[in-house]
């Protein structure tokens, strides 16, 4: 996830991280036969959503396949998990390597669609229908859906109640106009009034959040646009917000982390956010409940109807001949009480309709599932591979540059990769 989420180790976990996935590589897969019975092991390979040890994702992938392993001793699953900051990197060391995942969770699928490797959903879901319609797209490659979502997320924008009232501003921001007025407000106070982080971390989300305020984004009809007259008039806004002093200094070398850090802090008036933000602001202990909340993002005229929704996604490969043990093992990890047990977990939302139907309650999830199923996803093509990391890299220079060259600059990029 589009990403997503703080994902940091240190270069010696890393390390390690990398070490265990080819160490995973190596050991193989398949079938051996043993105390008179044959059993099939699986490879997974995953993403480390955790913040430390006590969190690891490791963690909550045994517990599911303990589980499973007692309902089905004749399947063994074998876990890998690799940081964000590796994963795509080590997986597709794998591929290249012919030493073949049976199941992935994470991101980058398209590619190996392309190359035939990949099962569909409805190869090995029993219930492909229930994972959640909006992702469909985004996970479809050639009119058949292989990327199957496994936890998603969904943007709003987080503001400071008490900075707000300290400066006296009675009403959350509806429109670009609001949060010039009111970043500026913030400002005077000594604050952050608008944090924009348009760092490697994950500026491709931050940017897509301020296209669609204007109606633009990366695509229209299928074909890259990022150098829209809407996308130039959001940088161009931005542009303009940065040259007051209203957000941080060079947002362009600033990452989401870090500024999500600042905001649970009580240092930051406003920052698009999703509900990986929130056990940040709990974390940091002064922040109270009170004291922030989240709305739909301003947009140029008014609060966003859209919104961004990201997904992870869980891949199934064919090479090891896997299907039925895939099949088995995934229809279990999808349950309800898996999903939960994650999303409460990481503080992220479901990639099914059943376990969001079970979460629609909970206060603090409600308002991003309300925006989820009218979310907008990255384009699945590809080329959205080369195009993200070119867009991490260089999009923050709209904002201290000229917008229309930069946007344009990405767009012959675009047109290049998806030609």
């Amino acid at each position: 996830m589009d990403k997503k989420f703080t994902r940091r180790l240190s270069g010696a976990a890393l390390a390690a991280a990398a070490a265990l996935a080819l160490a995973a590589c190596s050991s193989g897969g398949g079938s051996s036969s043993g105390g008179g019975g044959s059993t099939t092991t699986l490879k997974l390979v995953v993403a480390d959503y955790g913040t430390g040890p006590s969190n690891a994702s490791a963690k909550y992938w045994d517990g599911i396949v303990t589980a499973f392993e007692a309902a089905h001793p004749d399947i063994k699953v074998n876990v890998t998990s690799i940081a964000w900051t590796n994963f795509d990197q080590q997986v597709q060391t794998m591929i290249q390597n012919k030493q073949y995942p049976d199941i992935t969770e994470g991101d980058y699928f398209s590619n190996y669609a392309q190359d035939g490797l990949l099962y569909s959903a409805s190869d090995v879901l029993s219930d492909p229908g229930n994972l959640l319609p909006g992702f469909k797209n985004q996970g479809t490659y050639n009119g058949t859906q292989y990327g199957m979502p496994f936890t998603t997320s969904s943007r709003t924008l987080f503001y400071n109640k008490k900075l707000f009232t300290q400066a006296g501003i009675t009403a959350a921001p509806q429109t670009w106009a609001d949060v010039q007025a009111d970043a500026a407000k913030v400002k005077a106070l000594g604050d952050v009034g608008f944090g924009l982080p348009l760092g490697a971390e994950e500026a491709q989300a931050e940017s897509l959040l301020w296209m669609l305020g204007d109606g633009g984004g990366y695509t229209t009809g299928g074909k890259y646009t990022i150098n829209s007259t809407a996308n130039v008039e959001a940088f161009t806004f931005l542009k303009g917000l940065v040259a007051a002093g209203d957000t941080e200094p060079n947002p362009g070398t600033v990452n989401r982390t870090d500024l999500w850090q600042q905001f649970a802090q009580g240092k930051v008036g406003m920052i698009n956010g999703s509900p990986a933000l929130i056990p940040i602001i709990q974390k940091a202990g002064v922040l109270q409940s009170a004291d922030w909340t989240s709305v739909p993002i301003a947009g140029k005229s008014g609060p966003l109807t859209t919104t961004l929704g990201v997904c992870d996604n869980v891949a199934a490969f064919k090479p090891n001949g896997h299907q039925a043990q895939v099949k088995a093992f995934l229809d279990f990890a999808y349950q309800d009480k898996y999903q939960l047990q994650f999303d409460k977990e990481y503080d992220l939302l479901p990639a099914t309709t059943s376990a969001t139907k079970a979460l629609s309650s909970d206060p603090v999830f409600a308002p991003f599932l309300t925006a989820l199923p009218n979310s907008v996803q990255y384009p699945s093509d590809t080329a959205w591979a080369n195009i993200k990391t070119k867009v991490q890299q260089t999009i923050g220079t709209a904002v201290s540059g000229t917008p229309a060259t930069e946007l344009g600059n990405l767009q012959q990029i675009a047109s290049t990769s998806a030609s």
